[in-house]
């Protein structure tokens, strides 16, 4: 009850920037000895005076001297207290503290720090971190080197697996922070190679490691590994708990090209409430994305519109989905309506979502409701024109043969990059398809007289090896 009422006192100080009585407490503590009786009690306080005074590091220090050097409990307690509130850099440095004041650092101050460590990403902490924990034999913990190859998988991934190799024992933690780095880094190749070795070794896996399995198996279209671990999954966990590996197991066969597998599996999965099936907005865009990657837009629109009727509130890659669908099949008046309601659902248009109306109005032939979109956007973080924009209406303009339109989004597009060479591309493109040869011939010594030339385009095809 006692500590309670100072936690209480610490937030209402805090709460007030009120540092002064937070020193007075202090003082009182010390001369009280209360101090030095509850490790909770420094704790609170230090960390409590060190938020209020962040860059008097020396007073850090002096309260750190006032604690028991033989005691490291108390210092690994400010370590993680500091490290889950997120000040990372204090944490590292009470660590330090108690390296250069031969305080015992045990695993348990090295597993925070090194936590804190992998959010400040500095590699030459890390380095000396890593030199220390082998000279202390600290290696030999699993919990340590797992927090070592999580710090790496963050950094540098090969410096990871290099560490995850000399532990000399290994567990589902190490595992899974050498599989988020190697997935990270989109190395597909590593990701499978090390899902065989725990194989072999029997390790105990974890949806995570299932969910790295996965998408490696999408990132290499194997859809035969992919299968095997569709059937690990359904044996050993339960799947209908975790919309994640639902969601990845859509996408897997998705990329894969099995998109009826894919509907399948979306047809299977989801939660029940009150014995109807429910879907997660996460397996609904999913399945959406696999349709429109693969050409099937009037599945798009036919899945969207029933995912309405299901009262799932689709999020904004969902419109984006169901937008560009309706330009891939000219339906204007259906893409417009679902942009207009995205507001119903407390979403703002972002760049994106313009950019799909835009391109829906220029397949449509609709040029003039296109520059008067562009140029009447909202001028926010969200929905600011982009030079593509601009660069989809010169297309659409050339197509159609409009070409004062053209010109006037050529014009908009250079003044967002005067540099871009592919908007001079496309504007001669629309002067040579209209025999304006002399337009062409001032262009090109614009292009000149501003130092840019057009890259050549190649392309390359392997023959026997």
């Amino acid at each position: 009850m006692l500590f309670h009422s100072v936690n209480e006192f610490f937030h209402h100080c805090f709460r007030t920037k009120n540092l002064s009585a937070i020193q007075k407490f202090h003082a009182h503590l010390l001369r009280t000895g209360l101090f030095f009786i509850s490790p909770n009690l420094q704790t609170s306080l230090i960390f409590t005076y060190t938020c209020l005074n962040k860059n008097n590091l020396r007073s850090l220090t002096n309260f750190l001297k006032c604690l028991n050097p033989r005691n490291p409990l108390q210092f690994n307690s400010i370590i993680s207290h500091f490290s889950q509130q997120g000040s990372h850099f204090l944490a590292l440095k009470i660590l330090s503290f108690m390296h250069f004041n031969g305080v015992y650092v045990d695993s348990y101050a090295l597993c925070s720090s090194l936590t804190s460590l992998s959010c400040v990403k500095n590699v030459c902490i890390g380095k000396m971190m890593h030199a220390h924990v082998q000279k202390s034999g600290w290696l030999s913990s699993v919990f340590v080197g797992s927090a070592l190859v999580d710090f790496y998988a963050k950094m540098c991934v090969n410096d990871a697996a290099m560490v995850f190799d000399e532990m000399p024992s290994k567990n589902t933690v190490c595992i899974n922070a050498l599989l988020s780095g190697y997935a990270e880094a989109k190395i597909w190749d590593e990701v499978i190679q090390l899902i065989r070795r725990i194989e072999g070794l029997n390790f105990d896996v974890d949806n995570f490691t299932m969910t790295a399995a996965l998408r490696a198996c999408a990132g290499l279209c194997e859809v035969e590994l992919g299968r095997q671990i569709h059937a690990t999954v359904l044996r050993k966990f339960d799947l209908g708990a975790d919309v994640f590996l639902q969601s990845l197991l859509i996408e897997m066969y998705g990329k894969c090209g099995l998109v009826e597998r894919a509907r399948q599996v979306f047809d299977m999965v989801g939660f029940r409430v009150n014995g109807e099936r429910k879907g997660d907005v996460v397996l609904w865009t999913s399945m959406l994305g696999i349709y429109g990657r693969n050409g099937n837009y009037v599945e798009v629109i036919r899945l969207f519109g029933n995912m309405l009727k299901e009262g799932i509130r689709p999020d904004g890659v969902a419109f984006l989905t169901v937008i560009s669908a309706c330009s891939h099949t000219g339906q204007v008046e259906v893409g417009m309506e679902y942009f207009k309601s995205m507001s119903l659902y407390g979403l703002f248009p972002s760049s994106e979502h313009y950019s799909c109306l835009v391109d829906l109005l220029c397949r449509a032939g609709e040029l003039e409701k296109a520059w008067e979109l562009i140029a009447e956007m909202p001028h926010s973080e969200e929905g600011n024109c982009t030079i593509s924009m601009w660069g989809t209406l010169l297309s659409a303009c050339n197509e159609h043969g409009n070409v004062d339109l053209g010109k006037l989004a050529a014009q908009r597009a250079l003044e967002l990059e005067p540099q871009n060479v592919g908007i001079y591309v496309l504007l001669s493109n629309m002067f040579a398809g209209n025999g304006m040869w002399d337009e062409i011939g001032q262009l090109r010594e614009l292009m000149k007289m501003r130092g840019l030339k057009k890259d050549i385009g190649w392309s390359s095809i392997g023959v026997a090896n």
